[in-house]
């Protein structure tokens, strides 16, 4: 796991940030909990309020699971917080564009999208080099 935490100015917004913190795991669903947890505890030392927070952690859990489920080797987390905007983005080795699974019903498959979506303000997913980002954006008070 390698976790950092910073005031740096952020290369995915190319201007400066009040903070942003990086956190890379093992693409696993036992590993779910702890980016989860990593994100819960932060933004409460971010002071983002509770309600947000609960958002944005469910955010957060539902990206991870599915990094976890569709990617091969790791995930990573990122969470900036700047200018009211908090951006989650969650990065895999997986697949862009997700395959159904045969031995998962279908009303057991595809809720945490549109969760994700229902929550954020924004969504977008993009396929790079080395597998798939997914970016949402959550207006927070803090």
């Amino acid at each position: 796991m390698f976790v950092t935490d910073s005031l740096r100015p952020s290369s995915l917004l190319g201007q400066s940030c009040r903070h942003q913190a990086l956190l890379t795991l093992p693409a696993q669903e036992a590993h779910v909990s702890a980016a989860r947890h990593f994100a819960a505890d932060l933004l409460e030392t971010w002071n983002v309020p509770a309600s947000e927070r609960d958002s944005a952690v469910l955010i957060v859990d539902e990206l991870a699971a599915n990094a976890a489920q569709y990617g091969r080797e790791r995930m990573t987390l990122l969470l900036v917080l700047d200018h009211g905007t908090l951006h989650i983005v969650v990065t895999d080795s997986g697949m862009a564009v997700e395959r159904r699974r045969p031995d998962i019903a279908p009303d057991e498959h595809g809720r945490g999208t549109t969760i994700v979506q229902y929550l954020a303000q924004s969504t977008e997913v993009h396929q790079t080099r080395s597998g798939r980002e997914v970016r949402a954006c959550l207006r927070c008070s803090a």
